[in-house]
């Protein structure tokens, strides 16, 4: 598959880059990008979340009322979970949410993810980017020359670009990442993904056989 390059004015430079089938032109596999996708949003979750249970609530222990003769059902302590502020049946308790996934399944989730991006047409090559000083101005003069100012996109560069990076991390619906860090979440995430030469060489590189 080749594709145009642009630089950050939106302007095409007249240079090509063709992207390797080996990594950009195989089948996606579905099941393993929602497995690698389903892995990061569990490692989000810090599991901290705490209800109290009937043993853990502090409120009288008398019985409310007597056993038989009042034509209503049977009654305790106010402890009871049908009680106004009483402990909740099987509240949530603290967990961890992690679970593993095999580096195979992660690197083909990664690698179909670009696939899919690659063969709806939703990848555009940037020649270089690169700014100055940090400036979030630049950031979002660049996204309007690319048509991308109200796009969710992911900008992924070859190595960390500090001034890149400061730039891009105030703008909306936008995320600066370096293709040595890139994760399937923020690739299905992202509506159009914005790729450097350098940094498509070294994706290739990475996932190359």
């Amino acid at each position: 598959m080749e594709l145009s390059v642009y630089n950050i004015a939106g302007k095409d430079t007249g240079k090509k880059v063709t992207l390797s089938d080996e990594v950009f032109g195989i089948v996606p596999n579905e099941h393993v990008v929602y497995l690698d996708v389903k892995q990061y949003l569990a490692n989000q979750r810090q599991g901290t979340h705490k209800a109290k249970e009937r043993a853990e609530v502090s409120r009288s222990t008398r019985k409310i009322k007597k056993q038989k003769g009042t034509g209503g059902a049977r009654a305790g302590s106010m402890k009871s979970p049908l009680m106004k502020g009483g402990g909740r049946i099987f509240g949530p308790r603290p967990r961890d949410y992690h679970f593993k996934l095999n580096k195979k399944v992660k690197s083909l989730a990664r690698q179909s993810a670009l696939a899919a991006k690659a063969q709806s047409g939703d990848i555009a090559v940037l020649d270089t980017v690169s700014f100055d000083a940090p400036k979030t101005k630049a950031y979002l003069a660049m996204l309007k020359a690319l048509s991308l100012d109200t796009t969710k996109s992911l900008l992924i560069t070859n190595e960390v670009d500090k001034n890149v990076v400061l730039s891009g991390r105030n703008v909306p619906r936008t995320k600066v990442s370096n293709a040595s860090d890139i994760n399937t979440y923020d690739l299905v995430n992202a509506s159009k993904l914005l790729i450097t030469v350098d940094a498509i060489q070294k994706i290739e590189s990475t996932f190359s056989k």
